[in-house]
């Protein structure tokens, strides 16, 4: 068994826990590298099939690409999408693009509150409807009591001190040192009512196996990622007003892998195209803590 193999079968194992274990599942997928590679771990976990709803935490402001890929793999897979946003603050245009507030509360506001409401459902959620083949909004719709994310120890600081198994209390805050310990693949799946957990199963991945398992098992992923012929591509994706493209004449996975390992990115942070985080001291744990991805 190689180290991708050893990955996988880690991940299938933490996926299968989590739905024999947690009665309200849904995943996170916000169209990136590494959610798509939790998409197909999911589908290899569960013979092709996804049992639990994947959620988009919508901010309004993702590159177009995004949102045409996200909807090309839900009708190809038949996939059960349920989407989210905070209304109320992209209403009263309260966001860095409209000039209301800095890029932290900008992040705050549509991805961790829209989150927070989500999660809780409190907020509209909308789900997409494979015979009408649109968004509708959810009728009556129930809480998650656990949501998988495709967050790496790797990717930056404060992820690295997640759990497989993280809970979060019922506001969603996230309590670093009342985290449980996880010894010889032991974990805790029993938690309080009212407890919400974040569930991880690319936790030990880096960026470099993520790239590897995306060619060995040929992943579709956004075009953003490859070098379209102006020298230029995403390493990392979100909202277009905060982050940027790199230098790179990379336009196959191949040619990715070399630049991570060797190349001009092997020593460069991953997010280091995101303005928000070079805004919150190059870290996200006072977002994380509070409910952020």
């Amino acid at each position: 068994m190689d180290r991708l193999e050893e990955l996988e079968s880690i991940s299938v194992f933490i996926f299968r826990e989590a739905y024999a274990n947690f009665k309200n599942l849904g995943m996170l997928w916000s169209m990136g590298k590494d959610s798509t590679v939790l998409l197909w771990l999911a589908r290899k976990a569960f013979y092709g099939h996804v049992p639990f709803p994947l959620v988009h935490i919508d901010t309004h402001f993702k590159i177009p690409e995004m949102i045409e890929y996200r909807d090309r793999l839900v009708r190809e897979w038949k996939l059960n999408m349920v989407v989210g946003s905070n209304e109320e603050a992209l209403s009263a245009k309260r966001t860095f693009p409209d000039g209301a507030v800095d890029r932290i509360t900008c992040c705050s506001l549509l991805k961790t509150q829209a989150l927070t409401n989500v999660l809780t459902a409190k907020g509209t959620r909308y789900r997409f409807n494979h015979n009408t083949d649109r968004y509708e909004p959810e009728e009556n719709p129930e809480p998650f009591t656990g949501v998988i994310v495709g967050a790496r120890a790797d990717e930056e600081g404060s992820r690295s001190k997640e759990r497989y198994f993280s809970p979060r209390d019922r506001q969603n805050e996230w309590h670093i040192a009342e985290q449980p310990p996880e010894f010889w693949n032991q974990y805790k799946t029993d938690f309080a009512p009212g407890t919400n957990v974040r569930i991880h199963p690319l936790l030990d991945w880096t960026e470099v196996n993520i790239w590897e398992y995306i060619e060995r098992e040929n992943i579709p992923t956004v075009s953003l990622y490859y070098n379209q012929g102006n020298g230029m591509r995403y390493r990392s994706l979100g909202c277009y007003p905060c982050t940027h493209p790199v230098k790179s004449e990379a336009r196959n996975v191949a040619e990715i892998i070399a630049e991570l390992k060797t190349g001009k990115f092997s020593n460069v942070s991953e997010r280091a195209g995101r303005a928000q985080d070079k805004e919150d001291g190059g870290g996200l744990e006072s977002l994380r803590r509070e409910g952020y991805m």
